[in-house]
């Protein structure tokens, strides 16, 4: 597994437990990591996706939210509405990876944490939002980053 898809997962799960415990997100986010074993690379870009998401969540939901037709973000599984807002998140702040890699990422993470069916809806929501932010799927003069 890539050191990027680790420090996606370890965000996923962070992420998770901040859903039911918003009161002290850098002591939830400092105890994770205290408990996990994990290089300063994948801690480092596991952290920078949670603090980005959190202080921009309202406005990637607002994403979300104008992508997903018949579905409101808080009705979504909260596996299924983090996973989409780390993917978004990276869609619009992480420079080094295209569009499509973002999503296959997403939708491999659906797979192994909520299930086939979510890998699919997540895809779809995925699709609207690269569309919606005017993203082509892939660029072949991008460089890909490192453990994607």
């Amino acid at each position: 597994m890539g050191k990027r898809r680790k420090a996606r997962e370890c965000a996923l799960q962070i992420l998770f437990q901040l859903e039911f415990n918003t009161a002290d997100s850098e002591g939830l986010i400092d105890g994770y990591w205290a408990h996990q074993k994990a290089s300063e690379e994948i801690r480092e870009y596991g952290t920078w996706l949670v603090r980005g998401l959190r202080a921009s969540q309202e406005d990637i939901d607002g994403i979300i939210q104008a992508a997903s037709e018949h579905w409101r973000i808080a009705r979504m599984a909260v596996v299924d509405r983090n996973i989409l807002r780390i993917a978004v998140y990276e869609m619009i702040h992480e420079k080094t990876l295209v569009p499509a890699i973002i999503i296959n990422e997403a939708i491999e993470i659906a797979k192994k944490y909520s299930g086939e069916q979510a890998a699919v809806f997540i895809n779809g929501i995925l699709d609207a939002v690269r569309k919606k932010l005017g993203q082509k799927g892939s660029h072949g003069n991008e460089k890909r980053g490192p453990g994607a």
